[in-house]
């Protein structure tokens, strides 16, 4: 057998070997969705069987107080924010006009 004959043999058999290899590609991930939606165990590592852990009520309401706290903590930070790009502007504008910003707001409390 010569080489042109190896090649024309090898360009035969390469779409049926990606196929194979799709197929092999497709049918582990229909496995792995099955086991999952089931409860089976999955493969580790290592070979050790690890189980999908489910939702249950207390990790949801746990979820739903961690996500308060997450929406409470970033108004805070807003408000802090906020309050340093205050403190920032004081900081970093002249005097003069600070104390013009002053007396406006003492006027306009009288």
């Amino acid at each position: 057998m010569n080489q042109l004959e190896t090649m024309a043999i090898i360009s035969n058999l390469a779409p049926v070997i990606a196929i194979v290899g799709a197929l092999g590609v497709v049918g582990w991930v229909v496995t792995t969705w099955l086991r999952i939606r089931h409860g089976y165990p999955l493969d580790g590592a290592w070979g050790q069987a690890v189980y999908p852990k489910k939702m249950d009520e207390e990790h949801v309401e746990r979820i739903k107080l961690i996500s308060q706290e997450n929406a409470q903590l970033r108004a805070e930070l807003g408000s802090v924010k906020d309050r340093l790009a205050n403190v920032e502007r004081i900081v970093t504008d002249g005097s003069s006009q600070l104390a013009n910003e002053i007396d406006a707001l003492r006027r306009l409390s009288n």
